[in-house]
């Protein structure tokens, strides 16, 4: 389980070949664990023609899977911003919501100075895996997508959404371009996935402003 969630979905054989197993060894893992509902399965998605033969499967951790990844303190920060969001409203709690991605951001900027020429979308997956997030940068239809195989703050976000959207508005600041979130961890997708669409210049340089807010 571990393997999927540092590197994303995968297939049986990738595992084999990360853990050192074979592959029928790691297929009795793989049906034991989606017996327990621990993980699942898809059909794999191939970008391009894809040759003959059956398909493959990859595997993918469900929420229960994860949720020996998830902070013991989980149920004390859903009851916590109950309480500020009655308190002291919808303001504070986009409040506390910004402050999660301020890091984000910072951890952005950093690797932004020190690698101008690298693809901007693949420095802000860089930043969010150092945040916890576990991300890559994997090649889309008329762009990419940023997959963030863990999110430390899924069960949170599952109650207060505005995590999420503050998250998917700070990405588009960021790019300078209108990306697109495809799937959360917090509605019970695999992956969290956002579509950066091909205006986002692979090597341009400039460093937009600051974050508002």
């Amino acid at each position: 389980m571990s393997s999927i969630l540092h590197h994303g979905p995968s297939t049986a054989a990738q595992l084999a070949d990360r853990l050192g197993l074979t592959p029928a060894a790691v297929r009795r893992h793989l049906s034991a664990l989606g017996e327990s509902g621990q993980i699942a399965s898809r059909e794999q998605r191939v970008f391009g023609s894809r040759g003959r033969g059956r398909p493959s499967r990859v595997f993918f951790l469900t929420d229960s899977g994860r949720a020996d990844y998830y902070t013991a303190y989980d149920e004390l920060a859903i009851a916590a911003l109950k309480q500020l969001a009655a308190a002291a409203g919808p303001d504070a709690l986009a409040a506390v919501a910004q402050a999660r991605v301020d890091d984000i951001e910072a951890k952005y900027r950093e690797l932004r100075a020190a690698r101008p020429d690298q693809d901007p979308a693949q420095t802000l997956a860089e930043s969010l895996s150092a945040d916890g997030y576990v991300a890559s940068l994997e090649p889309a239809v008329a762009g990419r997508q940023i997959c963030q195989h863990n999110c430390p703050v899924a069960e949170v976000a599952k109650v207060f959404p505005e995590l999420c959207e503050v998250e998917t508005r700070l990405f588009s600041e960021l790019l300078g371009s209108n990306v697109q979130r495809l799937a959360t961890i917090a509605h019970g997708d695999g992956v969290c996935t956002t579509h950066v669409p091909v205006d986002v210049e692979i090597t341009r340089k400039r460093i937009g402003p600051p974050v508002s807010g």
